[in-house]
């Protein structure tokens, strides 16, 4: 299992970020210029569907004012800020990238929100949380980086109280291999995915009930075709946070999608009472 989380933080490591974000975002303004999360939409979602995605999710979760928030791998921040933003809730933010973490925590002050937003570097699997804190946590394109599902759910689970929610935008397998390098791994070697009948199978394991199923694969096959007729990407995009060959990563990622080979799931699920 070392090993592999090893493999996973080395294609997240993005050696020099924020500094990089510092020089793309100067196209916005001086430094001391305050941002506001929409104009960072573009290089901060990193997950299928940019902000529409994360925006649905967040209605299906119930978000509300003032609710404890966790999102569980959550790269540069851009969920995080959109949710604090939107709903007026307090988010923590986690994620395995040190770097990642580092990028969040300037953009979110450039974005004035640290005070409703915050971020630490932590394993998925190890979350540095008491139970039961959390009211909702969100999961987006994070769990096909891990092998261990039953561990990584139930973890989520622990951390939720009872009655809260789950809300999870995936990848998922269809059943042929999919075209590498993909956004989340180069090769095989780091890539996990599941079906999505084995994605529910192993969430409902860990304590959940299902409240919302969603196959969003067609919606994801228009995004994809969306993104190929639309020419070159905008200066600020994802490519300055995973360097320039993030646009192969992205259109081997169009391709599995159009071929059928990946799926897009998007469910919400209830914390169910812990049997002891």
């Amino acid at each position: 299992m070392t090993n592999i989380l090893d493999g996973v933080r080395d294609h997240y490591r993005a050696t020099g970020l924020t500094e990089r974000l510092k020089t793309a975002l100067s196209v916005l303004g001086p430094e001391d210029q305050p941002l506001v999360p929409q104009q960072l939409a573009m290089l901060d979602q990193f997950h299928t569907r940019g902000l529409a995605a994360t925006a649905e999710l967040a209605k299906l979760a119930g978000i509300a004012a003032d609710m404890p928030v966790l999102d569980v791998g959550s790269g540069v921040g851009g969920p995080a800020r959109f949710l604090a933003a939107t709903y007026g809730c307090r988010v923590i933010g986690v994620d395995l990238s040190e770097p990642f973490v580092e990028a969040a925590r300037y953009l979110t002050e450039r974005t004035g929100m640290s005070g409703r937003v915050s971020f630490e570097a932590a394993s998925a699997l190890d979350l540095p949380f008491d139970d039961g804190r959390f009211e909702v946590a969100l999961l987006q394109h994070v769990a096909m980086n891990i092998p261990d599902r039953t561990r990584l759910y139930r973890e989520i689970r622990r951390v939720l109280k009872v009655g809260g929610r789950f809300a999870t935008f995936d990848i998922v397998s269809k059943g042929d291999e999919p075209h590498y390098p993909v956004p989340w791994a180069r090769t095989p070697a780091t890539s996990f995915l599941l079906s999505a009948a084995a994605t529910r199978e192993a969430i409902e394991a860990a304590g959940f009930r299902s409240l919302v199923w969603q196959d969003d694969s067609e919606a994801a096959k228009a995004w994809a075709t969306q993104l190929r007729a639309s020419g070159p990407p905008p200066s600020l995009n994802l490519g300055v946070v995973m360097g320039p060959g993030f646009a192969e990563l992205s259109a081997n990622l169009g391709r599995n999608i159009l071929e059928g080979r990946l799926g897009v799931l998007t469910a919400v699920f209830e914390a169910a009472p812990i049997s002891v």
